[in-house]
């Protein structure tokens, strides 16, 4: 055993200091941090450089709100005292108080050389070893902890843990049978062990060792020392399947007869049986029949055997499930069998069953359907003419409806979604505000119209809905909202500023939500410790494997793509950033932001002025100040490529199928100058579509930036990145002829044609001729929906084209029922007539909740 070392001079402390220092240590763990500094400061008083004082007073500081103060005195600390593990530690815990975990293992595994057998630093580095991943460390770190201290329990499952964790699923069944014969006396029905058992069991299934994981599941569920038995069924169900035994069948039914309307069972009773389930297989639909049968109340087997029929029998079986829904009244029926519309013949089916649901039996009577039946019917029947691009049947059908109940805020609902979807925005918001209006303590009606309001580019009414529900001491609705992480505010209102030509606050929701995701990262923190000392370690390992593909998340790609595009935009054209200066607003843009910053500075005062503000901050870096509420500054960020390339690097992992993270990967690989990785985005993106149309304009782009390049790349880039070029475009094709090929291969597709107008300009071509390329969109032969269409105009503009008046002019007459392409004039009055009705409404002591 090694000497302990000698006490540097600079350490070594009185008699009286050394006590004070105790009681120091003392003041902090029990947060009696006023008590903690003026012991501090009479230690300093004599000892003006002793470090662990230094740092423990910067650490009570830190935790007063002092942080910066506390910092300082801290890496003061440091530098006096190299040697001490206190020093380390609490500069270990300030960094990880500011989320910077690297650093902070780095100052734990310092404080570790020279405190080898610390069970605080020890505990904190196997918790930020597990955070970062690093389980070749975590695994000696627990066995350190298991070895200083055998006799605790969370120390021989935290071993196992990291074991499974670094891949070495045998050493942790090892730790995990040794931690079990030291177990004596457990109490019945202890969760922490039916837990640990349970998560035995799963190691054992993981392993493949089958029959011992049955065995120590039997015998412990018989026992009642696993004490889930809903758990206990699967499992043992799922063991018994892949040893092909027959007892499966039988824990199956077991299962059914416990959850009848779980799909899986279904899956899991039909593949132990050998049949599976997909289209006509008679089999499957011979044995879904019988539980239907001996089920009666189930609807799962009957909502299977829907997937799987077909013909004559899909319609004998349809016709009963459709119509029991439809007199029931059940609202999800229409979003329940939407998926069968794949197949056009159920399609038919469907419609064909439920028309016919409409006509009385009985010619000389109206009175054959209930009025409920007849109105949800009516309402299943827009929905279906909606799925299928039918807006006016659809319309006229929920008229019916509406003169029928117009109190049901459904038919509204669904109304707002034909319209949005016919590209009428102001309708469709008007008809969720009067759906809201119906019953206005109903948050999901206020949440719906205040999406709406967003899509129509009406945030300030859109905060004025949100703002019934959120916090009255914040900011603004949206604030607080932020610090809800309510991802579906953030994106719809980073849209909506987006779409209106707002990318400076647009770029600062998408980033917002970045950060959203950050924290969830960072919040799995404390579930390290937790999980393990409350023995929840089944659901932990599900959690860690979650969080690792957290940002494939569907809100954090659109997100990630989008603020991306901003920052390309940004710098191919810096303009953009003075055109959006604070010279250039409206004078209601001016009064509103005003208005925003006097209500923050006025909670930010009511804040100081409370008295939580001299309780214990905590070690978390507090809130800052919002010094870019309009997001310029995060605009023209200078290294806005940079912040791009970190938002879209884990997507090139988990969103390997999505073309569009390729695309915005190749944007900005070429303009970061990283040719290799663009050539590699540009060659994934033309395995999934090479015909897409945002694909061309960068194959174009990227042959133009390789023939303008002064030398060619150093090797080994070069040569790899010359030679596969030609593999793209030919080197006997000219880009002009590339881009005529492509859009006579696509010349019926709006959006083809878009790109091939893009890449024209690309190449220098007239003005005139782009004009004349776009507009061959609007032929009876091309396919232009909205989307492409609005997307085709703001092109034009951008252009400053003579002629986009002509083509929204066009577009206005395409698409009859569309409003987004009316002039500004009618728009405005468009908007005046969405809140109409709701200023009564809303000042009803019933309207909304205090």
């Amino acid at each position: 055993m090694s000497k302990p070392l000698a006490i540097p001079p600079k350490r070594a402390l009185a008699s009286k200091e050394a006590t004070l220092f105790k009681d120091l240590l003392n003041h902090y763990e029990t947060k009696q941090l006023k008590k903690g500094l003026k012991t501090a400061d009479q230690i300093l008083k004599k000892y003006p450089e002793h470090g662990e004082t230094l740092c423990m007073k910067g650490l009570v500081l830190a935790h007063m709100g002092r942080r910066e103060e506390g910092i300082d005195l801290v890496k003061k600390g440091v530098r006096f005292d190299l040697t001490s593990h206190i020093c380390w530690h609490v500069f270990g815990l300030i960094q990880k108080g500011e989320k910077n975990y690297e650093e902070a293992l780095k100052s734990y595994t310092q404080a570790l050389r020279f405190d080898r057998e610390n069970l605080n630093i020890l505990r904190d580095a196997a918790q930020l070893q597990t955070q970062l991943r690093i389980f070749d460390g975590l695994v000696e770190t627990r066995s350190t902890l298991l070895r200083l201290r055998p006799n605790v329990r969370q120390h021989w499952v935290g071993l196992a843990v990291a074991h499974h964790l670094n891949g070495n699923l045998t050493e942790a069944r090892k730790i995990l049978e040794n931690y079990q014969r030291t177990l004596k006396n457990v109490p019945d029905y202890d969760i922490e062990h039916s837990e640990t058992l349970l998560y035995y069991v799963h190691l054992l299934e993981e392993i493949g060792d089958l029959s011992e994981a049955l065995s120590v599941l039997d015998a412990n569920s018989k026992s009642r020392a696993i004490v889930d038995r809903t758990a206990i069924m699967e499992i043992r169900a799922r063991l018994l399947t892949r040893q092909k035994s027959e007892e499966a069948e039988h824990a199956w039914r077991s299962l059914l007869e416990h959850n009848p309307d779980c799909y899986d069972y279904y899956r899991g009773y039909l593949s132990n049986i050998g049949v599976e389930l997909d289209h006509s297989n008679p089999e499957a639909l011979r044995v879904l029949k019988e539980f239907s049968a001996s089920i009666p109340k189930a609807t799962a087997p009957r909502r299977l055997a829907l997937t799987i029929s077909s013909g004559d029998t899909f319609k004998a079986l349809a016709e009963p499930y459709l119509l029991t829904g439809l007199d029931k009244g059940i609202p999800s029926l229409f979003a329940d069998i939407k998926s069968l519309y794949k197949d056009k013949e159920k399609q038919q089916a469907v419609e064909d069953i439920v028309e016919a649901s409409l006509t009385p039996k009985d010619p000389s009577s109206s009175a054959d359907v209930e009025p409920t039946t007849y109105l949800w019917t009516l309402y299943f029947l827009a929905q279906h003419h909606a799925s299928l691009s039918r807006p006016d049947k659809a319309l006229s059908l929920l008229e019916t409806a509406l003169s029928h109940t117009p109190t049901l805020p459904e038919l509204h609902l669904c109304k707002a979604r034909v319209l949005k979807r016919a590209g009428d925005y102001y309708g469709a918001a008007r008809c969720v505000n009067d759906a809201r209006l119906l019953d206005g303590q109903d948050r999901f009606l206020n949440t719906k119209c205040g999406k709406y309001l967003l899509r129509a580019g009406m945030s300030e009414e859109a905060s004025t809905v949100f703002g019934l529900f959120t916090k009255k001491d914040a900011p603004s609705p949206g604030a607080d909202l932020e610090d809800m992480q309510s991802l579906l505010y953030l994106l719809e209102e980073a849209n909506s500023h987006r779409q209106y030509g707002k990318p400076n606050l647009a770029l600062k929701k998408y980033m917002a939500i970045k950060k959203v995701f950050d924290e969830v990262d960072d919040d799995q923190y404390d579930f390290h410790g937790y999980n393990l000392r409350k023995f929840t370690i089944n659901i932990y390992m599900r959690l860690l494997k979650w969080e690792d593909t957290l940002r494939s998340h569907p809100t954090y790609v659109t997100a990630a793509v989008e603020a991306s595009k901003i920052f390309v935009a940004v710098h191919d054209d810096p303009s953009l950033v003075t055109s959006l200066s604070p010279t250039n607003l409206t004078d209601a843009e001016k009064k509103a932001k005003k208005k925003a910053k006097k209500a923050a500075q006025k909670v930010q005062d009511d804040k100081k002025a409370s008295p939580a503000a001299s309780e214990d901050k905590g070690l978390e870096a507090t809130p800052q100040k919002d010094d870019d509420p309009d997001g310029l500054k995060l605009l023209a960020s200078p290294d806005g490529l940079e912040q791009a390339a970190k938002l879209l690097h884990p997507l090139s992992t988990f969103c390997a199928n999505n073309i569009d993270v390729w695309i915005a990967i190749y944007d900005v690989a070429v303009r970061r100058k990283k040719l290799l990785q663009a050539l590699t985005a540009l060659n994934h993106a033309r395995s999934l579509d090479p015909e897409h149309p945002e694909l061309h304009i960068r194959a174009v782009h990227l042959k133009k930036t390789a023939s303008l390049l002064p030398q060619p790349p150093p090797a080994p880039i070069g040569p790899i990145f010359l030679e596969t070029i030609p593999k793209i475009i030919p080197d006997d094709v000219s880009l002009e002829t590339f881009n005529s090929q492509y859009l006579q291969r696509h010349s019926t597709c709006s959006r083809a044609i878009l790109a091939a107008a893009k890449v024209l300009l690309n190449l220098g071509a007239p003005r005139e001729e782009v004009e004349q390329t776009i507009f061959t969109s609007l032929r009876d032969e091309v396919t232009l929906d909205i989307p492409s269409a609005l997307a085709t105009l703001h092109f034009l503009e951008s252009l400053k084209a003579p002629r986009a008046e002509d083509f929204r002019a066009a577009c206005d007459a395409k698409f009859v029922s569309s409003t987004i392409f009316k002039t500004a004039e009618e728009q405005r009055a468009l908007r005046q007539l969405v809140m109409k009705g709701s200023v009564d409404a809303s000042s009803s002591p019933d309207e909304v909740v205090p």
